[in-house]
């Protein structure tokens, strides 16, 4: 089959490689109808996840027609499904819990040392994301294996495009366990920094679960106007003092939630993010967290802080001290996707949710190489790329 694979920094080709097999009971083979490019998979292309290995199959946005399954699984062939990119078994303490993402039994034991040195205790298994989180091939590829395909795929029904229902596999429902994670109440005030597909999809929910105000925070002119597009307020930061204007726009109390949908590789031109860029190009591991602590310094006092963008070592000066004497909550952590995907299913088949307007490019998969390089580098343009293998 075709796939795209990881090659080094900035260095990903269509190969043809193996097709997948059944290797276990609950497995089933997917054949791809659409994938997409994420933005933690630019983490991937600008080489600063460790644990990769040239060869590796990227992708964790898909979804697919079942064309063979193990006498485990509960999915017949023929039918339409969208695929989580965490792998949960269904059965662990955390799978119990409906924390998917912190399942013990999907992530290889060869990888959970490193895991473990890195973060405490192993993740779980995702697709296409580096050996630390089990080396699965992902779904930017013509067929795919899928563990545990008894707990984690959604059936779609055959009426619904498949551009509805996509994001499902990771995108809508990080941008929803974002806002939940801000406890939103009616009347309050949410600023979203970051205007990339979980950034809007997370003020599309804020605004769904009540906040009377969502701000948007970015610079690039196309994604500040999906923003407004959804019912938001926008600021540039490149143009306006992010701190002063959200002062302004909150009666001097700061958001009462924040919603850091940055990441790693968050851009800025203040002395703490140049120090963390220049940490970062030469391979010492620190986060470019510049927007998660501008947002720890933006919200009020007893606010709370929701984390979905993506971190994945050491972030230097983290505020620790406003965290404290604000008595500020923290929620974060990788997508239970599992436990949202039949309730936001139901939201897109009533037409409470639109996934279809971020959408800006869509190509076959052999031209995945350029739609890497122009998502990463034309980012107002580019607003997400869909791949049809």
């Amino acid at each position: 089959m075709r796939a795209l694979t990881w090659h080094g920094k900035h260095d990903v080709r269509v190969d043809t490689v193996p097709d997948p097999v059944i290797v276990n009971p609950r497995d089933a083979i997917i054949e791809i109808t659409s994938t997409a490019i994420c933005g933690s998979d630019l983490h991937l292309y600008d080489a600063v996840i460790p644990g990769m290995q040239p060869g590796d199959i990227l992708g964790h946005e898909f979804m697919g027609r079942v064309v063979e399954t193990g006498p485990g699984s509960t999915l017949k062939k023929g039918q339409r499904v969208v695929v989580p990119f965490t792998i949960s078994c269904g059965s662990c303490f955390f799978c119990k819990a409906s924390l998917f993402s912190a399942c013990d039994n999907s992530n290889p034991v060869e990888t959970q040392e490193a895991t473990e040195l890195l973060y405490g205790h192993a993740v779980s298994g995702l697709f296409g994301y580096s050996h630390l989180t089990g080396g699965y091939p992902g779904g930017q590829a013509q067929y795919v294996r899928v563990p545990f395909s008894d707990v984690g795929p959604i059936v779609i029904p055959d009426g619904l495009p498949d551009e509805q229902v996509l994001f499902l596999s990771d995108i809508l429902p990080t941008g929803w366990m974002a806002a939940e994670n801000c406890d939103i109440t009616p009347g309050d005030t949410v600023a979203v920094w970051g205007a990339g597909p979980v950034g809007l999809f997370a003020a599309q929910a804020a605004l769904l679960m009540g906040a009377s105000q969502v701000i948007v925070i970015d610079h690039y002119p196309n994604r500040l106007a999906l923003a407004r597009d959804l019912g938001a307020s926008v600021i540039d930061y490149r143009q306006t003092h992010v701190l002063d204007a959200l002062m302004q726009m909150t009666g001097g109390l700061g958001p009462d939630a924040v919603i850091d949908a940055v990441g790693m590789e968050s851009h800025g031109f203040s002395p703490d993010n140049l120090l963390d860029t220049a940490k970062q190009k030469v391979g010492i591991g620190a986060d470019r967290a510049h927007a998660l602590r501008m947002a720890l310094m933006a919200v009020r006092k007893g606010g709370r802080v929701s984390i979905p963008g993506v971190y994945g070592g050491m972030t230097d000066k983290f505020p620790l001290g406003a965290l404290m004497e604000k008595g500020l909550q923290i929620r974060s952590g990788q997508t239970h996707v599992q436990r949202y995907t039949r309730q936001l299913l139901d939201l897109i088949q009533e037409g409470e949710i639109d996934t279809t307007f971020l959408i800006s490019h869509r190509l076959p998969l052999e031209q995945a190489p350029a739609g890497y390089r122009n998502f990463r580098n034309s980012q107002d343009d580019w607003t997400k790329v869909v791949l049809t293998p």
